[in-house]
């Protein structure tokens, strides 16, 4: 069962991705600050990350920057409510992050996963 980490600081953001991923046989752990985030992500391994770019403790963008300086071709999406996130292709560190402009529907958030999974150089593994 493919692993996802879900970061953002809206509970009913997290709940409803949460939500749309279990029902599709993702395994999923919920994160809802950046450093519950990188502790989570240093206690286990992830296929995928979904990372709102506006956190209350620090920006989604150092968050995964640090992601990937620990696993490079990690499937990333980026989810804001509040930009373009055109901002991500400006750095290296951040090619091939998925956007996802808030409010999303959930065949919106499937489609991105596969997308950031095909941009990271693979497949999910089993039910996308």
């Amino acid at each position: 069962m493919p692993r996802v980490l879900i970061i953002d600081d809206q509970k009913d953001v997290r709940a409803m991705v949460a939500i749309v991923l279990r029902v599709n046989r993702f395994e999923v752990v919920e994160a809802d600050s950046g450093a519950a985030a990188l502790k989570a992500f240093g206690e286990g391994a992830f296929d995928a990350a979904i990372v709102d770019i506006f956190l209350g403790d620090t920006s989604g963008v150092d968050i995964i920057a640090s992601l990937r300086e620990r696993m490079p071709e990690l499937p990333i999406i980026a989810v804001s409510g509040m930009t373009t996130l055109d901002f991500l292709d400006q750095a290296p560190h951040l090619a091939n992050v998925v956007c996802l402009q808030k409010p999303f529907r959930p065949n919106d958030l499937l489609q991105a996963l596969r997308k950031a999974q095909a941009a990271a150089g693979g497949e999910l593994p089993a039910a996308v």
